[in-house]
This record gives structure tokens, C-alpha cells and sequence, in this order.
């Protein structure tokens, strides 16, 4: 009864929020407390919310301070670099942008937290999105792909908890991987390009006067004042558009606009000018922003790789580190009170938006793992694996991966899953390595799950709804996966 539950509550939020009949908020909310109560526990319903609440309260505060450090380091030009970098190799071409996102997404994602990797990604390539008319699904489907494959770099956290669960090191579940990882990223990249080829074939390249100049091309990406030309639609079928830029749409001494989505409300904040809508004056990427701190830059840089560097070393819990670099970096930058509450403003409905997912989920959670659906769940999967397909049970792990890492969180998987697993292929001469390897091969699907916090950074940065990124996402993401798979048995490695 609780697995059929389970998969029915699973499958009904699924449903309702690609079909778009609620809110991802309100489903995570709803639907478990109707199916707790399904389940005839509806009197502890409290109790698995407050435990599944205490139990994410840590992440949640985490991607708090995350956004309003990592919001602070792009308001002040920390990653102006490296996307003017990024920006100079895609120009006006659809296919470059779309690869450029995700080998953009693909370095961030070294420092091993995807709320970090998408802040940086979506903060760098929105406004050209917008400003060419492509498809955002295709830029939160790409950075999210990219991202689950480097999330099984040791200090990502799978490869951790797989070592933990079964006593192994770390090192030798990884290293061995390296070579299918590196297959499935090289698939990511060659699908950012089938993609990039089919948005450039559906809005054509547009041509900005000057973009074979650096400045002129961050010029263009400043949004245009009322009245100025823009972009062409989507669905443009003109293979050459100019555009012109008559000034930034924060006026004089504006809207110090962040260089992303998460400042795209600052300008009021500032006293300037109108703030430029999402739609058609999107600011990002603005050389002469107010809040840019180049005088410091260095600095800035100092404290993000110290900042990193701790986290990898897990010298203080990465809640903790954010909340003391967002701290530093407010009080450095921003000496003048009024000038840190501005920023804090700026981002407050980023905080705000992932925050009231995080607490969402935690309903979501707690239900699945209180009633004792997980388990459950989990104990008929591994129990209708055929008798005959205990020798391969390391391709049977990579396979789960895909469904049993989307539908349930990394630790339930790994410390309650994996060691069933592990169990299964022992009785039939299939190596603990084996099975650990395998079960990394689902993170690339696992990163757009509903289940974890940081996708949520991804499609609330994006102002893309949660049912279109799984819609387009999940194939892409499931193919990538197999790649993984496929890659590594080929290799000898699993």
C-alpha cells in the first residue's frame, strides 16, 4: 500500500506542475499532506514536517547566504572576466551561446555546490539570452545537465556518501570514473551544440554593430532606453539584425544594477532611473554599474577562493562559511549601511523564492520518509530485480540511478539503497566498487530533480517555470546518464 502511495503522490506532483495546475510551492505542500493522510498518518503529519524542516533547515540557510554572497561578488564585477570571456566567444551566435553556457556552467561546477555554479551561470548568460530571443529551457537544460556531471567530484557530495555507505575510499570509486565522466561531459557539450544549431536556425544570428570589439559587444548588452531598437522576436527568420542602444535603462546614477537576475529589481533601490522590465530591458552586464568595486577586486577573488577552499577542506559547515563571507563582503564593499541594505534588497526575492522552496520540500520529504514510502519504494524496486540479473548488478545499480536518485534525495539513496544493493551484487561476485561507481551515473538526471534545493536557484534566476524545465530537461538529462553508463562499461570501469 505505501509503495503504491508513494509512486502515486510522486507521480501526481509531477503531473500537476508540467501540466501547470499548481505552483511547485503549493504542490510540494499539498499533495503530501493529502497522501499522509491516504496513509492513515495524518495525526503525525506535524512531526514528519518539523523533522523533514530540521533536517533542511541547514540547506536552506546555506542558499541563503549563498545568493546574497555570491549576489554581492557579481554586483561589485567578480565575474566580469570571465564573462566577457564567455561573451567574446559566443558574439550574436545562438550555438556558441548555448555552448558557451555550458562549458561556463561545467567550470563553475568544480567548486562542487550547484546553487553557486547556476547564480554565476544565469547571472552571466541571461541578458544575452533575452537579448537574442532564445529559449531559456535550453539554458536551465544545459547548465543543469552540465552541472550533475561534475556534481560527482568527490567534495560534490554522491561520491562522499556512496564511500561512506560502503566503507570505501572515495578515491577509488572516482578516479576510475574519470574517463566515462569525461565521455558523458563531451555529450553534454555536443548536445549544447545540436541545441544551440536548432535556436540558431529558429532566430537566426543576429549582428551587433562593432561586435568584433570587446566594448562594443558589452555595449549592445546593455539594455536599450525607451524607445531604442531591440533585438529581433523569437522566430525571427532574418539571418542579419542590427540593434542599437541609445544608453543604459538605469539613467544617470541609476539602478547599479548585479551583472544577473538576482539585481533585476536594484534599480528602485538605487534612487535612478525605471527599473527595466525581465522582458524587454533586462540589465546585466552594465561596464559603468554604480556598484562595481574594481579597487577591490582582488580581494574579492581572495576571499571566494578562500571561501571555496574551506568548503572543499570542510573546515567549517558551509552554511557557516557563506553566512561569514556574506557578512565580510557586505561590510567591505559596502561600508555605508544604506548601500548594504540596497543589496540585501536587490536579492531578497531570489532569497525569499529558494528559501520557500527549500521549507517546501522538507513537507515533501518528511512525508516520504516518515510514512515509510522511501522505504518501501526502494525495498520493491531491489526486490523485482530477476534472480538472473544478479551477475549484472552494476549495470542494475546504474540503471536505478536514474529513477531512484530523481525521486528520492542523494542520502536516501546512497545510505539506504546503495548498501542493499552493494549486498546483492556480493552474493553474486559483483565488487562494492562496482556498485558504487554505478550508482554516480544518475546525478546528471538527479540535478533537475524536484527533491533538490538548488534547481530551484536555477529556474527562479531564469523566470522559467519548474513543469517547462522538467519537460525539456528530464530526456536530455536521462540520455546523458546512459552516456555515463554506457561510457563505463565500455571502458571496463563498471
Amino acid at each position: 500500500m505505501l509503495t503504491f502511495l508513494g509512486f502515486a503522490m510522486i507521480a501526481t506532483f509531477l503531473v500537476l506542475i508540467m501540466m501547470k495546475k499548481m505552483s511547485p510551492i503549493a504542490a510540494l505542500v499539498l499533495i503530501p499532506a493529502l497522501f499522509c493522510v491516504f496513509a492513515g498518518k495524518g495525526a503525525h503529519l506535524g512531526d514528519y514536517v518539523i523533522d523533514g524542516v530540521g533536517k533542511l533547515a541547514p540547506t536552506a540557510a546555506m542558499l541563503m547566504f549563498a545568493i546574497v554572497y555570491f549576489g554581492v561578488m557579481i554586483d561589485v564585477g567578480l565575474f566580469d572576466p570571465i564573462v566577457r570571456g564567455i561573451l567574446r566567444f559566443c558574439k550574436a551566435d545562438p550555438m556558441r551561446v548555448v555552448v558557451g553556457t555550458a562549458v561556463l556552467a561545467a567550470i563553475v561546477s568544480l567548486d562542487g555546490d550547484g546553487s553557486t555554479t547556476f547564480m554565476i551561470t544565469v547571472s552571466a548568460m541571461y541578458p544575452l539570452y533575452k537579448r537574442l530571443g532564445l529559449s531559456l529551457v535550453v539554458m536551465t537544460g544545459v547548465a543543469a545537465t552540465a552541472n550533475g556531471v561534475m556534481n560527482t567530484l568527490p567534495w560534490g557530495g554522491p561520491t562522499a556518501r556512496a564511500a561512506t555507505a560502503l566503507k570505501l575510499d572515495a578515491a577509488d570509486i572516482f578516479v576510475p570514473m574519470i574517463p566515462a565522466l569525461a565521455v558523458g561531459l563531451l555529450f553534454v557539450f555536443v548536445l549544447a551544440y545540436v541545441l544551440g544549431v536548432k535556436e540558431r536556425r529558429r532566430v537566426g544570428t543576429l549582428v551587433l554593430p562593432g561586435q568584433v570589439e570587446r566594448e562594443a559587444v558589452e555595449e549592445e548588452l546593455v539594455p536599450a532606453a525607451p524607445g531604442a531598437s531591440g533585438a529581433s522576436a523569437p522566430g525571427a527568420t532574418s539571418t542579419t539584425t542590427s540593434t542599437t542602444t541609445s544608453g543604459s535603462a538605469s539613467g544617470e546614477g541609476g539602478a547599479g544594477s548585479a551583472a544577473g537576475p538576482a539585481a533585476a529589481s536594484a534599480s528602485a533601490a538605487h534612487g535612478g532611473g525605471d527599473a527595466a522590465t525581465p522582458e524587454d530591458g533586462f540589465q546585466g552586464l552594465d561596464p559603468h554599474r554604480p556598484t562595481l568595486r574594481p579597487h577591490l577586486y582582488w580581494f574579492n577573488a581572495g576571499i571566494t577562493v578562500a571561501l571555496l577552499t574551506a568548503m572543499i577542506m570542510e573546515l567549517l559547515p558551509i552554511p557557516v562559511l557563506f553566512l561569514l563571507g556574506a557578512a565580510l563582503a557586505l561590510t567591505v564593499n559596502f561600508p555605508h549601511m544604506p548601500d548594504q541594505k540596497a543589496r540585501i534588497a536587490a536579492h531578497a526575492d531570489n532569497v525569499l523564492n529558494v528559501a520557500g522552496m527549500v521549507f517546501a520540500a522538507a513537507v515533501f520529504t518528511g512525508v516520504l520518509t516518515g510514512t515509510g514510502m522511501v522505504k518501501h519504494m526502494a525495498d520493491w524496486l531491489v526486490g523485482a530485480i530477476p534472480e538472473g540479473m544478479g551477475p549484472h548488478m552494476a549495470l542494475v545499480t546504474g540503471l536505478l540511478s536514474l529513477p531512484l536518485t530523481y525521486f528520492m534525495s542523494n542520502d536516501g539513496f546512497y545510505f539506504g539503497v546503495l548498501p542493499v544493493l552493494a549486498e546483492a551484487g556480493a552474493a553474486h561476485g559483483v565488487s562494492p566498487l562496482e556498485i558504487a561507481r554505478a550508482s554516480l551515473v544518475g546525478q546528471a538526471l538527479h540535478m533537475s530533480s524536484p527533491l533538490v534545493p538548488a534547481v530551484y536557484v536555477l529556474v527562479g534566476m531564469a523566470k522559467v517555470e519548474f513543469g517547462d524545465h522538467t519537460r525539456f530537461t528530464v530526456k536530455w538529462a536521462a540520455l546523458t546518464s546512459l552516456v555515463v553508463l554506457a561510457a563505463g562499461m565500455l571502458f571496463g570501469i563498471i
